[in-house]
């Protein structure tokens, strides 16, 4: 398994953050999708709904990505992310995190399962 591929899959879902275009949102996440984030826990509706009053991301930068194996259809990416966020139109200060995101193939799809930010102390 390729790690470019994984860290395509995952640039998918911060294209549709810095779109705003929480249609590839959802189809990139697992109907059963867990976020874990330093505010709390979401589902793939409360992930989506984000983007209910356009992008959430100015713009971003994926770095040190790395996976592990897990099994032939499930596949952890992590990476640091430095990123700013854009709400009601302003860009914010620069954050950095780490995320980790589970991507499984299911029905020959992969979409991702699991996500857990960590704020890097950079």
């Amino acid at each position: 398994m390729d790690l470019d591929a994984f860290v395509a899959l995952e640039t998918q879902v911060w294209e549709a953050l810095r779109r705003g275009d929480a249609e590839a949102d959802r189809r990139l996440l697992a109907e059963d999708f867990l976020g874990v984030y330093p505010t709390g826990f979401a589902d793939r509706d409360d992930h989506v709904s984000e983007l209910a009053d356009g992008p959430t991301v100015a713009d971003y930068e994926l770095h040190d990505a790395r996976i592990m194996i897990m099994s032939e259809d499930d596949v952890l990416l992590a990476y640091r992310a430095d990123w700013h966020a854009l709400a009601a139109g302003e860009r914010g200060e620069r954050e950095s995190m780490y995320v980790s995101s589970l991507w499984s193939r299911r029905a020959g799809t992969w979409v991702n399962v699991f996500s857990q930010d960590c704020p890097a102390a950079i």
